[in-house]
């Protein structure tokens, strides 16, 4: 196939190998690939085939522990390259496009794609890849991931659906029970990079200031942030103003919550996403480690608070490198109730952004 042939692939292979937000990240080109192929199988981290298998256009998850893509890999071996060749040989994919972030390369994964038999492949791709892609995109800095990766579609000769690069997931369940009928607010604290997240007591504060403003706060997080959550909702709530949920929800039931809130904070953290794949305007307490540009969540209203301007800016420090991690924990409780407020008296599709430093 020539380079914008793959569109008569039938049954194509997408790859993302990374975390919960990178995988949501892929949607709109999830759908571009799925309105002109038959099949479209995805090949995903260990832990995100649940992620993928909520991206509406995949038919099936194959799941693979990549050792060239994880901050903490594993190591390479000869047995798992030949055991995951083997299972994707089996697949007989007609084409393959291998997502990645800008500071990644997609040459070891389509070195095993070609051990697969995959016949084509494209990628965005800086390095030289010799014989190892059919497709070698290129795209400018600053734009944002989710327009990234539906470019690399689109430069394999596939359509953008009507929502263009815009998330989406399949159909949340109903909204739990235990959250009654109150107009709720999710906090989510917690991020995988410790660099991106508030302190325990920044956001503790953020949680006491929503309530004391009104409103009910929901704080969501995963198994191993039960203790961050109950420690954070435990205010003086004599009113029940705070649910913790954190460690009690699947990924599907997450959707459901994240659907029913009025706003979401929350960090740059694969929830984040999984709210703008559900429609929910968000307050984005985002670190500077990586551009807001690129990664804030996209296609529903944002407010960015957080100094984008700190010294941390663009070094992808995973811990943070300034005492007192000043660009999320100068961010003022006042200020969170403030954008909450905002998004939730303005409902039209535009993003928001604080100026440099505003946020503080």
């Amino acid at each position: 196939m020539t380079g914008r042939a793959a569109r008569r692939a039938r049954n194509v292979l997408l790859v993302r190998l990374d975390s919960m937000g990178d995988v949501l990240l892929t949607g709109g080109a999830v759908r571009a690939v799925a309105a002109g192929a038959d099949r479209v199988t995805m090949l995903v981290a260990p832990g995100q085939q649940g992620t993928a298998a909520m991206l509406p256009g995949v038919d099936e998850v194959i799941g693979f522990d990549a050792g060239w893509v994880p901050f903490e890999p594993r190591p390479v071996t000869h047995r798992d390259l030949a055991r995951t060749a083997r299972r994707l040989r089996r697949g007989r994919f007609s084409a393959a496009l291998v997502f990645t972030s800008f500071h990644q390369s997609p040459l070891p994964t389509a070195l095993l794609l070609r051990m697969a038999g995959v016949p084509w492949i494209g990628a965005i791709c800086v390095d030289y890849p010799g014989s190892l892609l059919d497709v070698r995109h290129r795209v400018a800095d600053g734009l944002p991931e989710a327009e990234r990766n539906l470019s690399l579609a689109v430069a394999a000769g596939f359509e953008p659906d009507a929502d263009g690069a815009r998330l989406a997931v399949r159909r949340p369940p109903p909204v739990p029970g235990r959250l009654g009928d109150r107009p709720y607010v999710v906090f989510h604290p917690g991020a995988a990079v410790p660099a991106r997240r508030p302190s325990p007591e920044r956001s503790r504060a953020m949680v006491a200031a929503l309530v004391e403003d009104g409103w009910t706060v929901v704080v969501t997080g995963g198994p191993d942030e039960a203790a961050l959550t109950h420690w954070i909702a435990d205010i003086t709530d004599p009113g029940g103003a705070t649910v913790d949920l954190g460690g009690r929800l699947g990924l599907r039931e997450l959707s459901a919550v994240l659907a029913g809130a009025r706003v979401v904070v929350a960090p740059n953290t694969g929830p984040a996403h999984l709210a703008a794949a559900v429609g929910t305007p968000i307050v984005s307490l985002f670190a500077p480690v990586v551009p807001a540009i690129a990664w804030k969540p996209y296609g529903v209203p944002v407010i960015t608070l957080g100094d984008q301007d700190a010294p941390c800016r663009g070094t992808r420090a995973r811990q943070c490198p300034v005492p007192g991690h000043p660009c999320l924990d100068s961010i003022s409780p006042r200020k969170v109730v403030a954008a909450v407020n905002t998004l939730t008296t303005r409902r039209q599709d535009l993003t928001i952004s604080s100026p440099t430093g505003a946020g503080r």
